[in-house]
Formats: structure tokens, sequence, C-alpha cells
């Protein structure tokens, strides 16, 4: 078993480079946090990382009142690979898409991949917003990697592009109108190797986007069982099942 964090310690993602006896530099965000909420002070301890030289032990030493800095005693994990499954969803609005993210995240999902469809709500994307929750459910679940999050890419370039880009990886749409409603069959026959999963808009894939998946030789269609989800519920049900059937769980 890999170690894990402990989880009674803070866990602050930074963008500094972290090194044996370095002193890293807080946002001031960050350190208005530690101080002024959590209350922590002088030799207090956090775990901190940058998404590249694992996790490290940092001693808290204020400067003031809202300022501090860190010195690094030691590293508690290693730097760890995210695994291998790519998230490919249509966008959702604010909260929703906020949950959608943080549980991929959680899940781990290693790429999220924003697919605009006939139906996607949104278009117009706030990345900067997705990258600060994938950062918040990182810290909190213990990563020490951080998902990437890709640029939206519509639905037809996608495919259009995934024999060249992508040869090896298979993608899996969740299809509303499947005619089994049990995925595990359709999952287990599947041979091993990189994967993708696609998460439909509110209302669906339009009929031509569907006949498009399922001509593709590299798509494979399955259920998520019998009832209607939300995108944000079927995303969740849709990382948790290929996880346990295919993925690294």
């Amino acid at each position: 078993m890999p170690p894990r964090s402990d989880h009674r310690l803070q866990r602050l993602f930074l963008a500094a480079e972290l090194t044996t006896g370095a002193e890293p530099a807080l946002e001031r965000e960050q350190a208005a946090y530690l101080l002024t909420v959590l209350r922590l002070g002088e030799g207090d301890r956090v775990l901190v990382f940058d998404g590249r030289n694992g996790e490290w032990l940092a001693e808290i030493h204020p400067i003031g009142r809202r300022d501090c800095r860190l010195t690094l005693l030691e590293q508690t994990r290693p730097q760890a690979p995210l695994g291998d499954l790519d998230w490919l969803f249509a966008p959702l609005k604010h909260a929703r898409l906020d949950y959608m993210v943080q549980k991929a995240v959680e899940m781990g999902a290693a790429r999220l991949r924003p697919v605009l469809t006939r139906h996607t709500q949104v278009t117009r994307l706030n990345l900067e917003r997705m990258r600060a929750n994938v950062v918040e459910a990182a810290e909190q679940c213990g990563l020490v990697a951080l998902p990437e999050v890709a640029e939206p890419v519509d639905l037809a370039t996608l495919l259009d592009a995934w024999p060249t880009r992508e040869p090896d990886r298979r993608l899996l749409f969740c299809d509303e109108h499947a005619d089994t409603t049990n995925p595990l069959g359709l999952l287990a026959g599947l041979p091993r190797g990189p994967l993708a999963v696609l998460i439909g808009p509110e209302g669906g894939f339009a009929a031509e986007e569907r006949a498009r998946l399922h001509a593709a030789p590299f798509v494979t269609a399955i259920p998520l069982g019998p009832r209607i989800l939300r995108a944000d519920t079927a995303a969740v049900a849709a990382l948790a099942v290929v996880q346990a059937v295919l993925g690294d769980w």
C-alpha cells in the first residue's frame, strides 16, 4: 500500500518548487487562511505539495498578523502519478459543474476534457474556476498530482481527431437509450487499456451525435441503469462503475 496523507493536518497546494530546506512563498489568501481562519501559529505544521515533487511537512513562521513563511522539514510522500482515465463531459452551470469537477478528481480522473454538444448548456467556460476546484479536491483528498484541465472541444472535432491522436484509447459513452440497463457485462468484456468516459449534457445527445458515436469503432456505449440520471449524478455513477470494473480500484 502507498503511504497515505495525514488528514489531521491541513494540506495546501503551492505553485513554488518544493525541495529540502526551501522556504516557499504563500499566496496572501493562503497565509490569511492559516493564520486567521485556522488560527495556526509559530511552529504549527501543515502538509504542502506542488504537483511535481511529492508531499512535504512544513512548519509555519508568522510574519505579522496576516503573512507567514513556511520551512520544509521532510518529504512525507514521494511524487505519484495519476491513473490514466480521461473524463469527458458536457459542461453544466456553475455549482453543478463545480460538483462534477470535484467528484471526478476524487474518483481518479487524470484529465478533465470539456466537450461541447448540440444540447450543451454552457459554451463559455471559466477554466481557472475549474482548475481551482481541481486544486481544492486534491488538497482535501490527499492527492500529490493535479489532474489536467483541457480546453473545450466540440464533439465532431473530437471524434474526427480520435483515431490519429488517441488510437489506443477506448471511449465509453453513457447512452441513456441503450438496449440493456446493466453496464457490468459490457465493461467486463472489454480488453484492458487506456480509457475515456464521456458524459452527455442535460437532455442527452442529439440523434445525429448518438449515431456518430455508435458508428465509431473506438467507441463503446454503456448504460447506467434503469433510471434517468441528472448529468452530475451520471458522471459520478459512470466513473464509479468504470473504476470498479476496469480502473484502478
